[in-house]
Order: C-alpha cells, then structure tokens, then sequence
C-alpha cells in the first residue's frame, strides 16, 4: 500500500534527517523524517509563502496542515500564539520538537483536539491540494470559521494545481479572496472573514 504523508501513523521508520531553512532572517536546522510532506526540506510553495507574507506579531495564528513545522516555526519565532494542526502525528512530534528547538512553542494537535473555544487572528496554510477538491473543501470550510472577524488566512496553492479555480469557489462561499501573489507557479490567496462571524 502506498504510504501518503495525510495518513495519521506512518508506517515506516521515522529516520529524522537535519535540514537547514532560513526563517525570519535567519538560518536554522531543523528535523524532518520519512512519512511527512516535504521530508527533503522546505517546499517550493511554502517558501513562497514565508518570503512574501510578514508573519504577525501577536494573535492567535493556526498553521493548518503544519506538516514538520516551517510555517509554524516562523509564526511563533514573529510573537504570535501559534497552533499547528495535521492528521498525520509523527508531523505533529516534529512540529513541537523544531518549534522548542527554537526556543519557542507551537500547541501541535490533531483537528480534534483544538477546543472549540479557540478562534484565530489569521490562518496559515499550504493546504494538502492532493486530498481531493471535496476534501479541501471539507478542510477550508471547518477552519475558516474559526477565524476572528476581520481575520485572515493566508493559502499557497500551485497554479496548476487549481489556486484560480480556489479562489473562485472560495468567493462563492462568501469568502472574499484576493491574490497577493504570484510567483514560480504558485499563488497567494488572502482570504477575509467577514466583520459578522459565519456559522461554524
């Protein structure tokens, strides 16, 4: 059976492998592992993410999707209270073990486990397009709502994997999107909650 970084217990061994990223102006090593998106290192698109979007310097902020942890890293070295959800729970170690590593902490969790007290002052997120157009769409629909109104989530999406298309049905929902943007075949979509909270 193929093994897909969105199932919740990798089966193989986890071999964690150093990899060094700049983040917040800086370089630092951090820990990947077989079983998690991008285990060779920093992503194309997340790259494009961190380097054009400036992480806030409070809130509350969830990195959705979080993978080993590169977003949530840079979002809790910036100030902000960061939360980090995956399905995928060797993703989450890593996540909480790169954000200490750093002398910061990161509340990594599966979606489950964030109370449903908890609203967001932005969400960050290179969602996991692969999943399925419904399953993302099951996924933006959950999260989106718990963004404080006024609030915004900040998404990277491969052109060719269907960011216009994204933005679009994101806009249908009644979820205003513009694209801050573009670069090496990857969009940044800003989405806004709107200044009335929707229903979750």
């Amino acid at each position: 059976m193929t093994e897909h970084y969105f199932d919740a217990q990798p089966a193989g061994p986890e071999r964690r492998t150093p990899v060094t990223v700049r983040l917040r102006g800086r370089e630092v090593t951090l820990s990947t592992a077989a079983g998690v998106f991008s285990r060779e290192g920093l992503d194309k698109a997340t790259d494009v993410l961190l380097r054009h979007v400036e992480p806030p310097r409070s809130g509350t902020v969830l990195d959705l999707g979080c993978g080993w942890g590169p977003i949530a890293c840079a979002l809790a070295l910036a100030g902000a209270d960061t939360w980090a959800v995956d399905v995928n729970e060797r993703a989450l170690a890593l996540t909480r073990d790169n954000a200490e590593s750093l002398g910061t902490t990161v509340r990594a969790c599966l979606p489950d486990d964030v109370p449903d007290d908890v609203r967001f002052d932005q969400i960050w997120s290179n969602p996991p397009i692969r999943v399925g157009k419904q399953a993302l769409h099951e996924l933006l629909l959950r999260w989106l709502p718990r963004l404080r109104p006024g609030g915004r989530a900040h998404l990277v999406v491969g052109k060719n994997l269907g960011s216009d298309s994204l933005q679009r049905w994101l806009v249908e929902q009644g979820w205003p999107t513009e694209r801050l943007v573009s670069e090496k075949g990857f969009r940044v979509l800003a989405v806004t909650a709107p200044d009335a909270p929707q229903d979750a």
